[in-house]
């Protein structure tokens, strides 16, 4: 019988396995497929925090205080958004995209990991500048609640308004990018016209099924925390989701090569990760 223990790497991992099961069945949170590395390197950023020794340790903090792990998730669901994020893909969307959605009596959009909503306030604004937003309905969803409710608040950090007043102009913006927000007292809301098109809800991308048809799916740099497994667990669920012909973007580190969808699929911009549903 071999009774030597792990290597201190086993171990670790061993540890890490049982802490994202113990989420899993405790909390409902699935990151039992997310990237090792990424995982493990937000883990201990939070076990420094707690001043714990080892993953067990935090593992009873988390099994038996709520609070706990609501901070650890809130490390496991970093944010990480900008209004029109890489301008050019807006800009390709608004050239290639806009003029055939145009054709639709009405659009559905799906947000898929909307975080704190700030891509999503830029879709609406695009959509209102083409005209299309009166006849269409988006859907921002994220696994974080406090994400979701910093969303629906639409507020604007402050401090970056000055980049995001860019990345709108370089997206091919039409107006002043002013007339879309409220400032007051040192806090910048975007407009209720722009919030009132919006369904926000909690998804997740793991566990959850689709919910509707929809004719774009927006899903940038989210898979990239996710193995092999939970790509391609995600491609199905966008595939099914999505109406024929309908459209799918993904983030510059992304792709649809690869994966059991890959053929079914033609590329509208390559560059800017935009394919169309063709099959």
């Amino acid at each position: 019988m071999n009774t030597q223990l792990p290597l201190d790497g086993e171990l670790e991992k061993i540890e890490i396995n049982l802490l994202l099961e113990g989420i899993y069945r405790r909390y409902g949170y699935d990151f039992r497929n997310y990237s090792y590395a990424s995982i493990r390197r937000r883990i201990w950023h939070r076990l420094r925090l707690e001043g714990l020794e080892n993953v067990s340790s935090l593992q009873a903090k988390v099994m038996h205080h709520s609070e706990v792990f609501h901070r650890l998730l809130g490390d496991l669901v970093i944010p990480v958004t900008e209004m029109f994020r890489d301008p050019d893909m807006f800009l390709a969307f608004r050239r290639d995209i806009i003029p055939l959605l145009r054709e639709l009596p009405f659009i559905r959009i799906w947000h898929a990991g909307c975080s704190t909503g700030e891509e999503v306030y830029s879709m609406a604004i695009l959509l209102n500048e083409e005209g299309l937003l009166h006849k269409s309905r988006i859907y921002a969803t994220d696994i974080s609640e406090s994400a979701l409710q910093r969303a629906k608040d639409g507020i604007i950090p402050i401090d970056r308004m000055k980049k995001y007043t860019k990345n709108y102009q370089l997206a091919g913006g039409q107006q002043s990018f002013s007339d879309y927000y409220i400032s007051d007292h040192g806090t910048v809301m975007v407009k209720p016209f722009l919030r009132q098109p919006i369904v926000f809800a909690r998804h997740n991308l793991v566990t959850d099924s689709s919910f509707n048809e929809f004719h774009v799916i927006m899903c940038r740099n989210v898979m990239i925390y996710f193995n092999s497994q939970l790509r391609d667990q995600a491609h199905k669920l966008f595939y099914e989701s999505l109406a024929q012909e309908g459209f799918l973007t993904l983030g510059g580190k992304e792709s649809i090569s690869f994966t059991p969808m890959a053929g079914r699929y033609e590329a509208c911009n390559d560059k800017y990760r935009i394919f169309r549903k063709i099959r």
